[in-house]
């Protein structure tokens, strides 16, 4: 229900020939948006400019709608491909470099109790199977228990160091909350959690195949090498 004299609704799911479409409705009071007038709009196959339609009481409300196809096709990924992320430099990375390779993508952090076991075991997982096309993708996250504080220069001496990482190690990233880093928002809409969506805490993990779809997550707790088999699955190792 839409309520004031002017309310604006952005219909991103529109599948129409031009692909985004914002819908203008002017009304004095409420406004009972019928799905079947949804399910018509969504199936348009051409542009309309302007449009009158008739609300429940019979007063008309105002309907502008207005395409641009590229915004709409950045709004609306597919895969993890569609994302641009930044390196620990601060370089912009396109993830449809990856394209082929199975990845592991991880919410990191130096500090806590995780640390060891975690970043100790994807360490063997990647030196384990790089060569049969797994990458393992770490963001850092300073989000749970303030456990991820240094800089990225400090976060990638750290792991390369002390655990021999030689998996990137990309910018420090929220995953939950409004600033969320857009990837971390596509992954957590494709796999939610069991009592969730949002990120638990450190070392989350989610799995992408090889067309870049996430197709299992594991929680926090979960040991890298446990998953080993689903690696090996996508992988398709014997």
């Amino acid at each position: 229900m839409l309520r004031s004299s002017t309310r604006i609704l952005s219909l991103r799911s529109l599948s129409v020939a031009s692909s985004s479409a914002f819908l203008l409705l002017e009304k004095q009071s409420s406004f009972n948006f019928d799905q079947t007038l949804l399910r018509f709009l969504r199936n348009l196959s051409v542009p309309l400019v302007s449009q009158s339609i008739t609300t429940g009481d019979s007063r008309p409300a105002l309907c502008s709608l207005r395409f641009d196809h590229t915004m709409a096709s950045q709004s609306e990924p597919k895969s993890v491909y569609d994302f641009t992320v930044k390196d620990a430099r601060g370089n912009d990375v396109d993830l449809s470099t990856y394209k082929g390779k199975v990845l592991l993508i991880v919410n990191v952090a130096s500090q806590c109790g995780l640390t060891n076991s975690n970043y100790t075991e994807l360490t063997q997982l990647y030196q384990k199977y790089k060569d049969q096309g797994l990458e393992i993708l770490a963001f850092p996250c300073n989000q749970f228990g303030s456990q991820e504080p240094g800089t990225n220069e400090q976060i990638v001496e750290f792991a390369c160091t002390r655990f021999k990482a030689e998996y990137p190690i990309f910018d420090k990233v929220d995953v939950n909350g409004n600033n969320a880093a857009p990837l971390y928002k596509f992954l957590k809409s494709s796999k939610g959690g069991i009592f969730g969506d949002n990120i638990k805490w450190n070392f989350s993990k989610f799995l992408v195949d090889k067309d870049g779809n996430v197709v299992d997550r594991y929680a926090p707790t979960t040991s890298p090498l446990s998953i080993e088999k689903d690696v090996k699955k996508l992988l398709g190792i014997a």
